[in-house]
Order: structure tokens, then C-alpha cells, then sequence
């Protein structure tokens, strides 16, 4: 997880929501992605959607039945159903995301039987430090955001 956080302050340093994905096989990196979506103008470049492309270019499948995905705050619906659809092992991620959550907080894929397969589910990894990247990145906004009001008024 510490290198998905590292994968999240890149994405903060070019003005992106900081979050942050690593795949891994056998004990090793394979992949790594963070939020692009404002900085390509693309509304699928999440973390994991640039990781898991990164991966499947890696190991020239699509099929990551034998990979693990470490992300810092918990997948989004379009995430989650890549993932699902990459065949992806496990799931470790670090924060819940309550407004967006596709694992286990607004939809709890392990409730979805018909899913032709399952990722195992691990949260709360380093849930303090996935945490505080997106709320200071978020209260930073929100000052920068005054702060401009304030020149404008």
C-alpha cells in the first residue's frame, strides 16, 4: 500500500484527486497507476483502469487471475467491473468511499452472485494515510477556492 500512497502524491502533484494503484504478481510491481482523468481529459483514467492496462500490456493478457490490486481508497463501479472483468485476484484497498464505493459500501460485490467471479475483498490497509491525502487535497481545494471568491469579490 505505501507504494500506491506514492502513486497517489504523484497524481496530487499534477492537480489530480491523489489516489493511487499497484498490481502485483508473485511478490513483485508488475504495474502501477494514479488519476489522470482531469490531466488527459479522460473520464476512465482511474488508478486502477491505468494499472490494469498497464498490466495486461505487461503480461499480454487481459486475464490477471494471478494479480492483486492495491489501491487507496476503495473502487468506483466502472473500476470494480474492470476489475472483476480482469479476473483480478484480490482487492486491498485502504479508505471506503462513501459517495462512489463498489466493493463494500454503496454495492457489496460479494452480494452479486451471478458475477461469473469474485475478487477477494481486503479494506482498511493503511486506512488512516489513504484517508488524510484525499481530505487535505480536498480542504485545499476548498481554501483555494475561498481564496478566489475573495480576489474576484
Amino acid at each position: 500500500m505505501k507504494l500506491a500512497l506514492k502513486e497517489a502524491e504523484k497524481a496530487q502533484k499534477i492537480d489530480e484527486v491523489p489516489v493511487g494503484c499497484v498490481i502485483v504478481k508473485d511478490d513483485q510491481v508488475i504495474a502501477r497507476g494514479h488519476n489522470q482523468k482531469e490531466t488527459k481529459q479522460q473520464s476512465i483514467l482511474h488508478a486502477e483502469i491505468v494499472a490494469i492496462q498497464k498490466a495486461s500490456k505487461k503480461l499480454g493478457t487481459w486475464n490477471l487471475k494471478d494479480c492483486d490490486l492495491y489501491v487507496t481508497l476503495e473502487p468506483c463501479m466502472m473500476c470494480t467491473g474492470a476489475i472483476v472483468l480482469s479476473r483480478i485476484r484480490g482487492i486491498y484497498y485502504g479508505t471506503q468511499d462513501p459517495k462512489g464505493g463498489c466493493t463494500d459500501t454503496l454495492i457489496d460485490i460479494r452480494k452479486i452472485d451471478r458475477l461469473n467471479h469474485h475478487p477477494e475483498i481486503h479494506s482498511g490497509i493503511m486506512k488512516q494515510e489513504c484517508a488524510d491525502i484525499l481530505k487535505n487535497f480536498f480542504k485545499n481545494k476548498r481554501i483555494q477556492k475561498k481564496k478566489l471568491q475573495n480576489i474576484e469579490s
